[in-house]
């Protein structure tokens, strides 16, 4: 996921770029938000990347009691 988030954060940093030199106002508005929640996801992303994974192990079933 971390790639693909790359990729499109690439993208809107070109976009932006265009949409100041044809001075856009509105969509550099937009850009920049979207910007904004794609670096949000990808903090969080790379937060849960660091975390290691949790064993539960395998359920067992109880004793004592007898299936109806």
């Amino acid at each position: 996921m971390l790639p693909r988030l790359a990729e499109l954060e690439t993208d809107l940093l070109d976009r932006r770029a265009r949409a100041e030199a044809e001075g856009w106002a509105g969509d550099i508005e937009g850009i920049d938000l979207t910007l904004s929640f794609l670096r949000a996801k990808r903090d969080e992303t790379q937060r849960r990347d660091q975390r290691l994974p949790v064993d539960l192990g395998i359920p067992k079933p109880r004793r004592g009691r007898e299936n109806p």
